[in-house]
C-alpha cells in the first residue's frame, strides 16, 4: 500500500517546499494539494455540502494555487509524486487545465496524480461560471477533452459545454497515456459510471463515503465491458492508525492518504515523523 499526505498549503502553516523535501525523505509516496480559487464571503452553501457542518476553516481562502505549488516541490524532489487533492475541474478552463497538468508531469518527468473532483461550494463555482446542477456533466466533457489535448497532435472536441476547434498543444505529459485521473466522492449510480468511463482511480473521503461502494465502481466497469482492476481504490483523509490501514487495504485499497494539521511548522513537522512508520509498515500490505 502507498501512503500519502495531504494539506492545504498556505501561508500560515509549512511552506510548501519544506514539506515535500520532508515528506520525500520520510519515503512517503505522494504529497497532494487541494484546490480552492476563492472563497466569497456570502456563505449560504455549508462546509462540504454537509447541514450542520462547522463554520468553513480560513485555510480554504488562503490556500495557494496547487499547480504552482506542486511546481515547486517538483524542483525539489525526484520520487515524491505530487498530486491535486482534489482540483475543481468543473469551474476550470479545460485548455488551460490540460496545459498545467501536462506541464507538471513533463518537469517532474512523470510524477503527477490528477485528483478530481465535482466541487460542493456553490457561491464559488457560481463565480466561474459553473452552476451546480451542471457540474458533473461539465466536469464529464472537460476532462475528456483534455485527454484529446494530452494525446492527440491536433485535438479537438465537440460537446455541450466545451467546444475546442483542431488545436496544437505541447508539452504532452511524460506519463502515457497521461496522467493518472483519480475521482473523490460517494460512489453512487452516477459517480461509478463517470469512474467507469474516463477516471483511472477512485479515493473517497474516510468516515465520510463507505469502502463498500467500490461494488457499485466494479459492477459500472462490468457493465461498459471495461476490466475493474483497472481502476485502483484508495481512500483519501484516511486516520494514522496502522490497523485501520489493514483494513482498508483489505477491501482493496492500494493508496491512503493521511491528512496532516493545519498548524505551525513544528506541529507539521512532528506529524510527519510520527506518521513516518507507517509507510514501512504498509509497503508490503
Amino acid at each position: 500500500m502507498h501512503i500519502g499526505v495531504e494539506i492545504f498549503p498556505t501561508d500560515q502553516t509549512i511552506g510548501a517546499i519544506e514539506l515535500a523535501r520532508e515528506a520525500e525523505a520520510h519515503g512517503f509516496e505522494s504529497l497532494w494539494f487541494p484546490e480552492h480559487s476563492h472563497i466569497p464571503t456570502r456563505r449560504t452553501t455549508p462546509w462540504g455540502g454537509r447541514e450542520g457542518a462547522p463554520p468553513l476553516p480560513e485555510f480554504y481562502w488562503r490556500t495557494f494555487d496547487p499547480f504552482v505549488a506542486l511546481g515547486a516541490c517538483a524542483a525539489v524532489t525526484t520520487t515524491l509524486k505530487l498530486a491535486t487533492g482534489i482540483c475543481l475541474v468543473a469551474q476550470r478552463d479545460p485548455i488551460h487545465t490540460a496545459k498545467e497538468v501536462a506541464s507538471v508531469d513533463a518537469l517532474s518527468n512523470g510524477r503527477f496524480l490528477f485528483g478530481i473532483g465535482y466541487g460542493w461550494n456553490k457561491e464559488e463555482m457560481a463565480q466561474h461560471g459553473t452552476g451546480y446542477t451542471d457540474r458533473r456533466a461539465i466536469l464529464r466533457e472537460n476532462i475528456l477533452a483534455m485527454k484529446q489535448l494530452w494525446t492527440q497532435d491536433e485535438a479537438s472536441f465537440d460537446g455541450e459545454h466545451v467546444q475546442i476547434e483542431p488545436s496544437w498543444s505541447w508539452p504532452k505529459p511524460a506519463q502515457s497515456p497521461h496522467p493518472p485521473v483519480i475521482l473523490g466522492g460517494s460512489a453512487g449510480p452516477r459517480t461509478a459510471a463517470d469512474i467507469a468511463e474516463f477516471c483511472d482511480g477512485w479515493m473517497p473521503i474516510a468516515g465520510r463515503y463507505s469502502l463498500d461502494k467500490w461494488s457499485e465502481v466494479v459492477a459500472a466497469c462490468e457493465k461498459i465491458g471495461r476490466d475493474p482492476a483497472t481502476v485502483e481504490l484508495g481512500v483519501f483523509g484516511a486516520p494514522p492508525d496502522a490497523a485501520k490501514l489493514h483494513d482498508m487495504a483489505a477491501a482493496g485499497a492500494t493508496r491512503v492518504v493521511l491528512g496532516l494539521p493545519q498548524g505551525p511548522r513544528d506541529e507539521v513537522l512532528e506529524a510527519l515523523q510520527t506518521m513516518a512508520p507507517l509507510v514501512e509498515e504498509m509497503r508490503d500490505a
